[in-house]
């Protein structure tokens, strides 16, 4: 797995995981912002644009990150954030581990399984995975996303390299995640996100991992749909960072 770093001369650390289909940039603004006072580590995914080895599964990237913080983190972090897939990785590493991380912010994360959906994967997939390279065809797709325009040329650049057996693998297993019953036993602070104008399963999900996690608050974003949070509005994204540590300063 590779890494993009900020702020690599700061104590703490704040690790965050970026979406399906994305990349480390994600989280650019948000960790332009806390470099001045924080380590911030952004892991590339594997299967995606810029990572070192192809996608095997939720519960493989999460060893991965695991083993990765306590070869050279000392076996904890300050906080941790993920985003959809990434969301997922975070609650499975929180459920691995159980004091891997004082925070945690989870971000628009699917738990209750779509078996349709990931059905329905493969064969969508296998007809119309030529189109991701089409920039018109790509600029329908992002557009759906309601990310900023500037990060159109991002955002194509990474889908395009993204192979096509890595996008399915990440996608299905997207579909098909179930949390842990051991993610009850974290001792994280958790926080959890979600748009208002998310799909019903990710409220749904919402739901239940806030009813699995003793003490974990949900929050819900008026206005906003899957993913807008982190990618566009650092600026609250990073508030919300400040108010959860300053409560035990």
């Amino acid at each position: 797995m590779k890494f993009t770093e900020y702020g690599k001369d700061n104590k703490d650390t704040i690790l965050l995981l970026h979406g399906g289909g994305l990349s480390w940039w994600n989280y650019k603004e948000v960790s332009e912002l806390l470099q001045g006072e924080y380590h911030v580590i952004l892991p590339i995914l594997d299967g995606h644009a810029g990572s070192d080895r192809p996608f095997t599964g939720i519960e493989d990237n999460a060893s991965e990150i695991i083993s990765f913080i306590d070869e050279q983190l000392s076996g904890s972090v300050l906080l941790m954030g993920g985003l959809s897939l990434g969301a997922q990785i975070l609650l499975e590493i929180l459920s691995k581990r159980s004091g891997i991380c004082r925070y945690a912010i989870i971000e628009s994360a699917m738990v209750i399984p779509s078996k349709f959906t990931h059905a329905m994967i493969k064969p969508a997939f296998g007809s119309s995975y030529g189109l991701i390279k089409q920039k018109w065809f790509s600029k329908l797709q992002f557009g759906s996303l309601h990310m900023k325009p500037d990060l159109f040329e991002d955002y194509y650049r990474v889908t395009s390299e993204i192979k096509k057996a890595d996008m399915i693998a990440f996608l299905q297993a997207n579909t098909a995640y179930e949390l842990k019953g051991s993610i009850g036993e974290s001792l994280a602070d958790v926080h959890i996100f979600i748009g208002q104008k998310e799909n019903r399963g990710i409220k749904d999900s919402a739901v239940k991992i806030r009813d699995m996690i003793p003490g974990s608050t949900m929050t819900v974003l008026p206005g906003l749909y899957h993913g807008e949070f982190s990618i566009n509005h650092a600026d609250e994204y990073v508030r919300k960072i400040g108010e959860m540590i300053s409560k035990e300063v």
